[in-house]
């Protein structure tokens, strides 16, 4: 786990690669939380398969607490039988405008690919 997230100040400019290095590789336009369940696939490292509508909501929050986890809002504790990451909650994300929140995301997500991918 990253003890201290690095946010550069040109977020939105990595922000706009990553989007654009996504469609390329997938041929849509993703939006945050499309981004949130990749990220879940990735963690759950079993390729990709049909998922019913609540496992990608499941998918959704795995990707968000592993991106979260770089500034210690989570940490993964174990993964169930079944595969399936699981996370607890060590500190709340501290209240922000919608706005705020969605760039405090972005920023993780972000991170994320830096540290896990070539980006």
């Amino acid at each position: 786990m990253t003890s201290a997230v690095n946010f550069s100040a040109n977020w939105r400019d990595e922000w706009v690669r990553l989007i654009n290095t996504l469609e390329r590789n997938f041929a849509k336009i993703p939006d945050t939380n499309a981004v949130l369940f990749l990220i879940g696939v990735q963690e759950l490292g079993q390729g990709p398969l049909h998922f019913s509508k609540e496992q990608k909501q499941d998918l959704m929050h795995i990707g968000l607490c592993c991106v979260l986890s770089l500034s210690q809002h989570y940490e993964h504790t174990h993964t169930d039988a079944d595969g399936w990451p699981h996370y607890v909650c060590l500190k709340p994300v501290p209240l922000m405008e919608m706005r705020e929140q969605e760039r405090y995301i972005k920023q993780h997500i972000i991170a994320y690919f830096r540290e896990h991918l070539v980006f």
